[in-house]
């Protein structure tokens, strides 16, 4: 892990900026499976939750679930969310044996929004994201069932989808569980992560949607797992990783900066012997390995001068936060 230049945040005497696990605060109770998290002007929170929907975090801590159920009593399993400008929201189900997208009223009526892709039915679904110019990005990790069989080096075979008013197509394949998925600031990139693949990856958004130019942005060392990443005002990338319960800025020149880390050494030994040997399993997963958090999966920019950087968890109940030196960039929910 290095910092180095003015690329490292600092704080104000002149020490490389780091957050102690201990001095995190915590909003929200009784969540389940908070793996997605996103915030807005107006000081509210949104995260997944398997209870079949989305929990709604209130600035003065009151709470909503919005649920529902798919046909057939199939439950509901969301993974990533995003917010509709009609507060609607797009959950990408990450099922058993099935997957895909759909939306969820907050009236609890769920509706199909994409459950198929060049004729195929997809399978579990990770990531889904709205940009600027109205096209969806959907991230299936592996098409491998169950999934834990794609927690290896050398399985590749994650791939994106994005839909938009030509209709729905997979624009990149072969990708090592590819993870959360956002199109950059500038719009000219959509960087993603590939967490068993270990590295932060870009590729250039052509004419129509379409993707070329792919770029490693970074790649990540013992114990880290991109999962969640997220853009600050400075052209940084902010990475959770699953694991170690790290979070880490790359800078626009690629360099990286711990700025969190609640880590058991041994855990991440014994997960690291997994991974290496392709035995990790769901096992590896469902261990937490941290005093505080349990599993960092997503990090959303918030607070009135969004500086204010709140944390999703796998295996948590409610949502932690920090104050950082310099403010995300403004999701393209922001304002709704």
């Amino acid at each position: 892990m290095t910092t180095q230049g003015s690329a490292c945040l600092k704080t104000a005497d002149g020490r490389p900026f780091a957050v102690s696990p201990a001095a995190l605060r915590w909003k929200g109770t009784g969540l389940a499976r908070p793996e997605c998290v996103l915030a807005t002007a107006d000081g509210d929170l949104y995260t997944a939750d398997w209870r079949g929907g989305v929990a709604h975090i209130r600035p003065d801590g009151s709470q909503t679930l919005y649920a529902g159920g798919l046909p057939g009593g199939r439950p509901l399993r969301p993974n990533g969310i995003a917010l509709r400008r009609s507060g609607a929201f797009l959950l990408a189900d990450l099922g058993e044996t099935r997957g895909g997208v759909f939306e969820l009223g907050r009236d609890g009526s769920v509706g199909p929004f994409l459950e198929e892709v060049d004729g195929v039915e997809l399978p579990p679904s990770n990531f889904v994201a709205e940009d600027r110019l109205g096209r969806i990005w959907v991230t299936v990790s592996t098409r491998l069932i169950p999934r834990t069989l794609a927690h290896r080096a050398d399985i590749a075979d994650g791939f994106i989808v994005v839909k938009d008013q030509r209709g729905a197509r997979i624009v990149a394949d072969h990708l090592g569980y590819v993870n959360e998925a956002h199109v950059s600031p500038d719009g000219e990139w959509l960087y993603v992560n590939e967490t068993f693949g270990r590295r932060l990856t870009r590729f250039r958004i052509a004419a129509g949607g379409f993707l070329g130019g792919r770029e490693t942005v970074t790649e990540f060392g013992k114990g880290t797992f991109p999962d969640g990443l997220v853009f600050d005002a400075g052209g940084g990338v902010w990475i959770t990783s699953i694991v170690s319960n790290r979070v880490i800025r790359v800078a626009p020149g690629g360099s990286q900066q711990l700025i969190l880390e609640d880590v058991d050494e041994a855990h991440v030994d014994w997960c690291e012997r997994a991974f290496l040997s392709g035995a990790m399993g769901r096992a590896h997963m469902d261990a937490c390995g941290g005093r505080f958090l349990k599993n960092i999966s997503s990090l959303a920019f918030g607070g009135a001068d969004l500086r204010t950087a709140y944390l999703g968890c796998l295996h948590g109940d409610s949502i932690a936060s920090f104050e950082s030196p310099i403010a995300g960039h403004p999701p393209v929910h922001w304002r709704y």
